[in-house]
Formats: C-alpha cells, structure tokens, sequence
C-alpha cells in the first residue's frame, strides 16, 4: 500500500488539468469583463444616439415652432428613445441649452434667445438614480457606472442659397456668361451649361452627380475654371415649404418674416387692377385680390418700402424698380410673374447694406428681357425663365421648385452685402 501511494504521489500525469482549470478560471474572468465592457459601452452608445435626436428635435422645433417649448419636446423625444420605466430620467429640461458654437475653438456659450445652436447633455448618473449597473464589476467594488453624452446642433444657411441659382430640376445656363468668385448654381438633377462661359476660382457648380453635368462637345475647354467648381451635394428646398408662413405673415402684416420697413399697421386693400408707384404707400403692406385678371405695375414705377400680396399673375412694365419691397402672388401660372423688360429687383447700390428686394410665386416667372438684380431674391415654386444685362447682376438669389434658365451675356457677381432680407429656412448639422 505504501508503495502505492509513493507512486502515486510522483506520479505527474494529471498536473496539467489543474493548471488548466486556472488558466480557464481566468479566462473566464476576463470574458466576463469584456462583456461588462461591451454592455457599458453599448449603453454609452445607446445614450449618445438619444443625445444625438434631441438635440436636432430641440433646435428644428424651435425654429418651426418659435413660441413652444423646444426644450420639452427634446426630453419627450430621448424619453420615446430611452423610456424612464427602464432607463430612468436620461435628459431633463436643464440639460437642454440654446446657445453659439464657435467652430475655432470647439466652445458652446449658452444664450436662452439664440436660435443658432443647441447642446444636450442626457445622463445615466447615480445622482439621477439610474447609474448602469455592471455584473462582474461588482466583484471589483463598482457595482454601479455613470454615463454621459453631449451633442451640439447647429443652423447654417447654405451658401448657394444666399447668392446663387438652385433649382430642383434642370438650372441651364446658356453661352458667354461670367461667374464671379463666390457665385453658386446648384441643381437637385443637373446643371446644363453651354460654350464660352467663364468660371472664376471660388465659385460653385453642384448636382448630386457632378459627372452628369451637360456640356456641348467642346467639353471643358470653353468653359474656363468650370471642372475645378464641380461638387456633388443635393439640398432639401426648405424654404419652399415655410411659402404659406410667409404668406401669412405678409397678409396680417404681423410676425417674424414681416420687413422691419413695415410698420404692422393694418392692411391696405387696393381694388385697382392697374398700379403704379403712386398707388402703394411706404412702410405698409398692400393687399390685391382678383379673379381670373391679372394686376399690372405701370412702366417706370418705382416701390419702396412696400409689400404687396396677391393671388392674381402680376405683370411688370418696362423699367419697373424695386427696392427694399416685396411681391408675393399666389398665382401658380407658369408665367405668374411676367416683366416686359428692364425688371430691377433691388438698389443699385453697388453692393451697400440694405436696399434688397424678394418676389416669391407660387407659379413660376418669366424675365425674356434684361432681368437686373442688385441684392434681389426670386423664390418660385414654378420655372423661373429670365435674360440679364450684362454687368447687370450684383447679389442675386434665385430659388425654383422646377426648372431654371438663364441666357447668354451675364455676370453674376457676389456681392455678400445687401441680401439682408431673404428669405431664408436654417438647415441643421451636428457640430460636436
């Protein structure tokens, strides 16, 4: 028996299945800590997604929705995202910040009256009672993690939509045409383009496909700069949508697209069919209703200070100037805007502060001769149709639902200055 024994007890076969048992009781243990980790992680994940839609929630509906609470409807939705019977409160009012964002420093300064940016900080913290609780942390003292995300929105105007044409379908541009550094054409389809245009370093051609640009044989080689100004990119035309709004702040001549030139006072109701510069009287909005006619503005009238809300197609005499005014029609005539010739939107004021003026339809508009622009907008949800004088554009915006065409002998100019009063919709993007 004692033999037996001392065989057995040199005996080393079997050594290696103990050692194996630790090895595999660490291993385990170290799983089991990556899948803590992983879980952690996911939460974290999951927190910085619900950060995420807040915050753009919170920023788009403040601007849709200016006297609501945007902060609430922020918590509603991280709330819809991480309900608190299983997650606890993740995001309260407090957490939400309107504010600035400075891209150069990376910083957000809260301001209570900025549209400009919001910052959402949601938490799962032990003061909020709703730390993530870990499993084989718990053997290591923390049986308990705190999570927190940040997200910053931010609105910005896209630059074509400030100076520049931007159509949803087709924008064709014809021969012998100038583009200025800074100038922009966008088209949700394609931009068409044909010879002798030149293309100045700093400005803009987008298509969601830039290959499909139109272009005649002679390619790029008579259309100086143009290849070196192609970007792809696509854009909502949001501003298309909020036209009801503007329309209605116009007609009650009261709210926030309202010119600061107006004085709010009630609407004056002009029953002529056939205006002219007598007729409107500066700082009001004027009023035209008609069935089935049109309302002419007489050769040569000069507006100023005005703003005119119709349903009727509106139709401008030769040499007709507008400046700081406005013309909005609810015609949706493919030609519910008509100029003879020589249409002025806007101060010829070589590009000074103020002194812009918009036409917005509901159709579309048609310019066959000598459209000038100084610090003008055309929003239109038809086709938009026009000819330029030759130096003639300094500060143009135009907007189309549909189609735009312009012709040969045009420069088109940026002027930065003097568009004050577009009318513009925030798009929205995540800065941090």
């Amino acid at each position: 028996m004692r033999a037996l024994l001392r065989r057995l007890v040199r005996d080393p076969s079997g050594s290696m299945t103990i050692l194996s048992l630790y090895f595999l009781a660490g291993l385990l243990a170290v799983s089991a800590l990556a899948i803590d980790f992983a879980y952690l992680l996911a939460a974290r994940n999951q927190l910085q997604v619900a950060a995420d839609a807040a915050a753009h929630a919170a920023i788009y509906y403040r601007e849709t929705n200016p006297s609501s609470d945007a902060k609430l409807k922020a918590v509603e939705l991280a709330q819809h995202a991480m309900p608190a019977s299983e997650y606890g409160t993740v995001l309260r009012a407090e957490d939400v910040e309107f504010g600035h964002w400075d891209y150069a420093t990376r910083t957000f300064t809260p301001d209570p009256y900025s549209l400009d940016a919001v910052r959402v900080r949601p938490g799962r913290t032990a003061a909020r009672g709703n730390a993530v609780s870990a499993h084989l942390f718990k053997m290591v003292g923390e049986p308990f993690w705190d999570l927190a995300a940040q997200a910053v929105f931010v609105g910005f105007r896209p630059h074509c939509f400030r100076e520049g044409f931007v159509g949803e379908d087709v924008v064709d541009v014809q021969s012998n045409n100038g583009f200025q550094d800074g100038f922009c054409i966008h088209s949700n389809r394609y931009v068409s383009v044909n010879s002798n245009n030149t293309w100045e370093a700093g400005t803009i051609v987008s298509m969601p496909d830039s290959s499909e640009v139109d272009l005649p044989r002679s390619g790029f080689e008579t259309n100086e700069g143009l290849q070196a100004a192609l970007r792809n990119g696509q854009y909502r035309l949001r501003i298309l949508n909020k036209l009801e709004r503007i329309h209605d702040d116009l007609y009650l001549a009261s709210g926030s697209y309202l010119p600061n030139y107006v004085s709010g006072s009630a609407p004056i109701i002009l029953s002529s069919k056939k205006l002219g510069t007598t007729d409107f009287l500066p700082g009001r909005v004027h009023r035209v209703t008609c069935s089935g006619q049109s309302v002419t503005i007489e050769a040569g009238s000069v507006l100023q200070y005005v703003v005119m809300v119709t349903d009727c197609p509106v139709k401008f005499g030769q040499g007709v100037t507008l400046e700081d005014a406005v013309i909005f029609t609810r015609s949706t005539d493919d030609k519910s805007v008509y100029a003879a010739s020589s249409l002025q939107i806007g101060k010829n004021d070589n590009c000074a502060t103020g002194g812009g003026a918009q036409i917005i339809t509901y159709g579309g508009m048609d310019v066959p001769s000598d459209l000038r622009f100084f610090g003008g907008q055309v929003i239109a949800k038809g086709p938009v149709s026009f000819s330029a004088n030759a130096g003639g554009i300094q500060g143009a915006s135009i907007v189309s639902g549909s189609t735009i065409s312009g012709t040969s002998n045009m420069t088109m100019g940026f002027c930065d200055n003097g568009m004050e009063d577009n009318f513009e919709a925030p798009y929205y993007r995540l800065a941090y």
